[in-house]
């Protein structure tokens, strides 16, 4: 298992850090994924042997959301 953590703009409030943690809880490979509500920060553990960090950038943007760098 592998560990990233990104910052998403939107996820400072109760709405979009649930849209958030379905969307990449559903994804295969993600064990889990925690928001913290403070300044956005996304932990995710992943199987890197299944999906990658790009991939996973790539469908959080597709539904609209802002990484911030």
């Amino acid at each position: 298992m592998a560990d990233m953590t990104i910052f998403i703009k939107e996820a400072t409030s109760k709405q979009p850090i649930q849209a958030i943690e379905t969307l990449l809880t559903q994804m295969n490979g993600i064990e889990r994924a925690l928001v913290d509500v403070e300044d956005g920060e996304v932990k995710i553990t992943y199987n890197e042997d299944q999906v990658t960090q790009e991939k996973i950038k790539n469908r959080i943007q597709e539904h609209g959301l802002n990484i911030l760098d």
